[in-house]
């Protein structure tokens, strides 16, 4: 059985472990803290966590103050299911919910993620260091 829902606290090694799990997109230069994830899900923004059969299998975090997509993934042995599109959703229609016009994200080029993004309605608008900013406009 498979269900996306709001990610709560205690959800975190849980998403830490599918973070350092990726294929892609892996963090080289940057440490995140389980008190990273704390922050963006309580003063920032809201997550959403993907289960199956009580496993979590992938995780979105977007931020309501900056605008912006804090964390998108899926454990690789779950990709290609349809939880990366489901968290997505949840993920972009609560961001909208808070009255944004525009949001946006960084990923590198070439990638996975960026064909996902592109095929969800993101357009590149620029380069931020090695990777692509990507932005969505609000429906009208």
């Amino acid at each position: 059985r498979s269900l996306v829902r709001e990610a709560r606290s205690d959800d975190i090694p849980g998403m830490h472990r599918i973070r350092m799990a990726v294929r892609e997109n892996r963090l080289v230069t940057l440490v995140i803290s389980p008190a990273d994830y704390e922050r963006e899900l309580a003063l920032t923004g809201r997550g959403w966590v993907a289960e199956v059969d009580g496993e979590l299998v992938g995780f979105a975090i977007g931020n309501a103050i900056r605008g912006n997509v804090w964390a998108l993934f899926v454990d690789p042995e779950h990709e290609r299911s349809g939880h990366g599109r489901r968290l997505h959703d949840a993920m972009v229609a609560w961001l909208w919910s808070r009255g944004l016009e525009r949001i946006w994200l960084t990923t590198d080029p070439g990638t996975r993620a960026e064909r996902f993004y592109l095929a969800a309605g993101w357009r590149a608008t620029g380069r931020v260091g090695n990777e692509v900013r990507y932005e969505l406009e609000r429906p009208k």
